[in-house]
């Protein structure tokens, strides 16, 4: 009888798939074995693409005359530094005596990708042996074994394979591409302003986008003009009120007013306390009052991209960060798969949620919460809820406690550890109650103007007994708000009341500038970029469709900080350029500016997803691919713009001391993203490929 081969992604999870196997053998160099089982790892990518230049030496050095490069046939090579590993992996496949090949890879495209690539580099005959696919959501055994007995043949994959492939041809080809074209035709400009001997312009699909997205904001903060506007309330026998100009008002429609509860000028704010001065009798009378409840439901639970929000907001740690937490969480049993878009349940997993709860009555933080839900019976009934869609799910469900590996809490650091509760506190309170609220409106009248009170009393926690009870949730709760002075009772208001006239105040405001992004908010604006597309009829095209994925949005931030373009407050999180990145925004904005847009990027996403379902061919996809890059390429190499940029590099760069410029020249000269090498000045150089194999992720 032949034996059966395991491959994770990683030496900690085949640790795990061994563990369940009971694989109790001697570990070898690189793979344990059993007389039934073999279990081995990748680190991570053990195959990569290859540089152009091991197409053709000629390709090491810069030229526009070889650009668009479009290779007929894409080239691969072991990683130097994984290759005895791989040599290990690729000998197991090999074995005569391995009858079954489980892939046990992370369970979505990247880990199709890594498993993918070692069998192309393998034998040939290894795609005759009998492949199948594990798919799980977590690292409890009982998800193991589950996922091993239900591994569909690995041509069930096979799209999702193609979409990988394709994904990373993508990056690749833009990254080559539009790299070397922009460095060969800006790169003077750049270290000229910068009096350095070269620059290197790193463009990506992707990260040129965020790039975009962040340079944007930050030059809409600059052009901000504050309006300021003053606002009139009144107290009428303790009850505050806001002024509003509505109809019969002597101010309705004046432009004086700045919207409808403030004027522009403080001295008309002035003289409109100055005529309720004059009323007479001095008193106000309750002309409405409504009363009502409201319900604010549990919120969604936690993707990866929430989370990662979330955790840049209450705990300032970077997405980045945030992704390792959620990845070692899951290794250690305690969390299911992170690299999620789903905040819902799969109707499977609403069936069996009960042992995810059972499981936290053991942790002391959640015991008594989770105590108290499997004493109710809204656990039963979680699956006839908007908490489980299977619709909505494409590769895994939202990130759960597994209620599994509690004895890891403690190797775990204090960071870990809230992050940890937090996700255990948003999975909690989807089986409480709505938070209920008491609404109360107040209109009052004193001559011909009209005030407005609102109040808002909670009644019933809800939820919030669970998700309100850290410093850290308190600001996921709705705030509360309050129109009372001087503990008045909204309860004894009627309509027709008088109430005396205790004075008047102007509370002066300002218009504030759009904010800047911080680490989690971009997170959730790559997630949601097709919200920020114009054209309503793309917009509902895409919709859904971000710009790269759960699995590599943090790893597009943190490029972009790493190679100078973006910096990130560590204590803040607060995310904005640097001037080589407003640069670089510049040049790309003047030459190849869809890649600056979310409509470009979304729509390549969209296109993958395509493929990956088998609405959309390789073939096609590839053709509008490559269409692209030598339209694009065709239009720079026809361009002579380069003093045209003076102007704008002139703007940005006011907005930066001399250190940061100088900061910038010296970073436009360093090494990018993993590459190495010189340019010279004119149209051909000699460099090792600038845009990194995963540029444009």
């Amino acid at each position: 009888m032949g034996k059966y081969l395991f491959i994770a992604e990683k030496p900690s999870v085949a640790q795990e798939f061994a563990k369940t196997l009971k694989v109790n053998g001697a570990r070898r160099n690189g793979f344990v074995e059993s007389d039934r089982y073999v279990v081995t790892w990748c680190v991570g990518h053990l195959v990569t693409m290859s540089y152009p230049d091991k197409y053709d030496p000629k390709l090491k050095r810069w030229s526009m005359d070889t650009l668009p490069f479009l290779p007929e046939e894409f080239r691969y090579e072991i990683i130097p530094s994984v290759k005895d590993q791989f040599k290990v992996v690729d000998s197991l496949l090999r074995r005569e005596d391995i009858e079954r090949i489980y892939v046990c890879t992370d369970s979505g495209r990247e880990g199709e990708y890594i498993y993918r690539l070692v069998e192309m580099m393998s034998d040939p005959a290894v795609k005759t042996k009998d492949r199948r696919r594990v798919w799980i959501d977590s690292f409890t055994e009982e998800e193991i074994m589950r996922g091993i007995r239900e591994a569909k043949p690995i041509s069930a994959y096979d799209q999702l394979s193609d979409s990988a492939f394709l994904r990373a041809k993508e990056d690749y080809l833009m990254g080559i591409n539009f790299s070397r074209l922009l460095t060969l035709r800006y790169g003077d400009s750049i270290a000229g302003y910068l009096n350095e001997r070269y620059a290197v312009i790193s463009v990506g699909r992707v990260m040129t986008c965020v790039l975009g997205m962040v340079v944007r904001r930050e030059r809409e903060i600059r052009a901000f003009v504050k309006q300021p506007f003053y606002r009139v309330l009144g107290n009428f026998s303790g009850l505050e009120g806001e002024w509003k100009a509505t109809a019969g008002s002597r101010y309705f429609g004046s432009p004086k007013l700045y919207k409808d509860n403030g004027f522009r000028e403080r001295k008309d704010a002035e003289e409109l306390i100055a005529r309720l001065n004059n009323v007479t009798p001095p008193e106000a009378q309750v002309v409405s009052v409504s009363r009502k409840k409201e319900k604010k439901n549990p919120p969604m639970l936690y993707n990866l991209a929430e989370l990662q929000n979330d955790c840049s907001r209450f705990f300032k740690i970077s997405p980045d960060q945030t992704l390792q937490i959620a990845q070692e969480l899951y290794e250690k049993k305690l969390t299911t798969y992170p690299r999620t878009d789903a905040r819902v349940l799969s109707s499977a997993v609403a069936k069996v949620i009960s042992g995810n709860l059972k499981g936290l009555t053991r942790y002391e933080p959640a015991a008594a919460f989770a105590g108290e839900i499997l004493e109710g019976d809204a656990w039963k009934k979680i699956g006839n809820t908007r908490y489980t869609n299977d619709k909505a799910i494409t590769d895994h469900y939202a990130i759960i406690p597994t209620g599994s590996g509690l004895g890891a809490l403690n190797s775990l650091s204090e960071t870990a550890k809230k992050v940890y509760l937090a996700i255990v506190r948003r999975f909690l309170s989807i089986f409480y109650p709505a938070a209920e609220y008491q609404k109360t409106s107040v209109e009052t009248i004193i001559g011909e103007e009209h005030f407005f009170s609102n109040f808002k009393v909670r009644v019933n926690d809800g939820y919030l007994k669970v998700l309100g009870v850290s410093a850290e949730n308190e600001n996921t709760t709705e705030e509360e708000d309050s129109a009372v002075a001087g503990g008045f009772d909204p309860a004894s208001l009627k309509k027709g009341m008088k109430l005396s006239v205790n004075g008047f105040a102007i509370k002066e405001g300002a218009t504030s500038p759009p904010k800047r992004y911080t680490s989690g908010s971009m997170i959730l604006a790559m997630e949601n970029a097709g919200q920020l597309i114009e054209d309503e009829s793309l917009r509902e095209e895409i919709k859904g469709s971000g710009i790269g994925t759960s699995a590599t949005r943090a790893e597009i931030l943190k490029k972009l900080v790493n190679i100078g373009y973006l910096q990130l407050n560590k204590k803040t999180q607060v995310v904005t350029p640097q001037l080589q990145g407003e640069m670089v925004y510049d040049v790309v904005n003047s030459s190849i500016r869809p890649l600056l847009n979310p409509e470009l990027t979304a729509s390549w996403e969209k296109g993958l997803t395509g493929v990956a379902d088998g609405t959309i061919s390789t073939e096609v996809y590839m053709q509008k691919l490559e269409a692209f890059i030598r339209r694009r390429t065709d239009v720079v190499k026809g361009l002579n713009n380069q003093m045209y940029l003076r102007q704008f590099f002139d703007a940005a760069a006011q907005y930066y001391s001399p250190s940061q410029r100088k900061a910038a020249g010296k970073r436009s000269t360093s090494t990018r993203t993993g590459t190495s090498g010189k340019r010279t000045r004119g149209k051909t150089g000699s460099a090792k490929n600038t845009a990194a194999k995963k540029s444009g992720t």
